[in-house]
């Protein structure tokens, strides 16, 4: 916007060097960081509306004539899914409710006909990480206890253990001694893939689930996803999170690839199952060794930073990996509840962090768009988007993580209405649960017609911060 020039009958006149002078002191102006000061909880807030008002600028879904839950080109439409979890943690870290219609709508409109987030127009693009990061925004509904559904419609836990009951029954033991694949359908690139993030977007889920429950299959299942992704070698003796391995190899080709939302993933999932046990040693020592190993993404030359290694120093990140980074914030912050010991090493990474990405909200028309490269400071890095604006509002506001309460169960304050036998319609065939786990305790799962469902109940113990 062009300075206003005054009268000179008002204001005494500039020289052309005096304009000049003006316009560069405005045009710095333009171009200043959010404010962020992480001792003060306004403070926190307030740039968390800014990041997420800016987030929503990419958003038409809510738009005349837009789909609800959709992202235009070039995002996909797990991305969606994933923007609506970042949404979810803003109202639970905010209390600030003015997105919340917004994120009903989309989680709702996108559920298919079956209730299982199998919806038609994506179906036959859809990977089971696309599908598993819709369900991990559900879960987190249900955990926050963020505004139920109509009664008429889907409920938010119901949602998630359909998912759930598919992905289960499409845990393929011809290859590799079982996991997920990448692609659900043969015809599709990557049917071949087994890649981590789907089998830790798996783990994660169960270990939530049976956290929320209490069903003791929900736990066998990710004790399962848990040791089968050790046994392939997709997570190293050192805890470091690889990209995958192809069946034709029978997953002895592991990409030694890492992302950040892989150690993410697996790093909650395993403070879920440290509460869940008790605090056992065993899962203690996991969610140790993970955390010890994220390290890897907060190189010495920017301590505590967080970068997305793989790509981030090559200027080779795609649509994608811009959000990567939110998602290893998300889950860091949320593990803190589950195994409230690691909440000192976490917060020196998220807070070194937070003001790092602030600097970078510098960019665009807003003048307060966020960048990627947090280690470059306030030396905005030119890059907008989804994957930024997510990555940078996770961060910033998981600073918050203190000042709310840990996520609730079935027993403890939840409200989410549960359907162990959700799934394409419920149909049930109970006839694939994992080894060990007894008729009476099977939960349900299913693969497109082939549906495999077995309900139970469990126990659980329950310790949060």
């Amino acid at each position: 916007m062009r300075p206003a020039i005054q009268s000179p009958n008002t204001r005494p006149s500039l020289s052309w060097a005096g304009y000049l002078s003006l316009i560069l002191i405005l045009g710095c102006q333009l171009v200043t960081p959010i404010t962020l000061n992480l001792d003060d909880d306004d403070s926190i807030k307030d740039a968390a509306k800014t990041v997420a008002r800016d987030l929503m600028t990419f958003y038409n879904g809510d738009d005349p004539g837009g789909i609800p839950g959709n992202l235009p080109a070039p995002y996909y439409w797990w991305e969606c899914g994933a923007m609506f979890g970042t949404l979810l943690d803003y109202f639970y870290y905010t209390g600030d409710d003015q997105y919340n219609s917004v994120v009903t709508d989309g989680l709702l409109f996108q559920v298919g006909p079956n209730n299982d987030y199998m919806p038609p127009n994506q179906t036959k693009t859809e990977g089971n990480d696309d599908q598993g990061f819709w369900a991990l925004a559900v879960m987190s509904a249900a955990e926050q206890k963020f505004p139920n559904p109509p009664d008429n419609k889907p409920q938010w836990l119901e949602l998630a253990q359909a998912v759930f009951n598919l992905q289960a029954g499409r845990w393929d033991t011809q290859y590799c001694g079982g996991g997920l694949r990448w692609q659900i359908f043969t015809f599709n690139t990557g049917y071949d893939y087994k890649n981590t993030i789907s089998n830790g977007v798996f783990f994660n889920l169960a270990a939530r689930l049976a956290m929320y429950t209490g069903n003791q299959t929900y736990a066998d299942w990710a004790d399962k996803a848990w040791n089968w992704t050790v046994a392939t070698g997709m997570m190293g003796s050192d805890y470091h999170f690889y990209d995958g391995a192809h069946t034709t190899l029978n997953c002895t080709d592991v990409n030694k690839q890492q992302w950040t939302y892989n150690a993410g993933v697996y790093l909650l999932g395993a403070a879920n199952m440290y509460n869940l046990t008790n605090g056992s040693d065993v899962w203690r020592d996991r969610v140790d060794n993970i955390l010890n190993a994220t390290d890897f993404f907060f190189p010495m030359t920017s301590p505590n930073v967080m970068v997305e290694v793989a790509c981030e120093p090559y200027n080779t990140c795609d649509t994608d990996n811009w959000s990567f980074k939110a998602y290893l914030s998300r889950w860091m912050a949320a593990s803190t509840k589950m195994a409230p010991f690691i909440y000192d090493q976490v917060m020196i990474k998220i807070r070194a962090s937070a003001a790092a990405a602030a600097l970078q909200c510098s960019g665009g028309s807003s003048g307060t768009l966020c960048g990627m490269k947090w280690t470059d400071g306030a030396k905005y890095d030119g890059t907008t988007g989804v994957g930024q604006q997510m990555s940078a509002l996770e961060v910033i506001q998981s600073n918050l993580i203190q000042k709310v309460a840990g996520p609730v169960t079935n027993t403890t304050g939840g409200t989410s209405k549960g359907n162990p036998s959700a799934g394409s319609g419920g149909t049930a065939d109970p006839t694939i649960p994992p080894e060990g786990i007894q008729k009476k305790d099977r939960a349900g799962a299913g693969f497109l017609t082939a549906l495999v469902l077995v309900t139970g109940i469990g126990g659980a113990w329950w310790m949060i911060a």
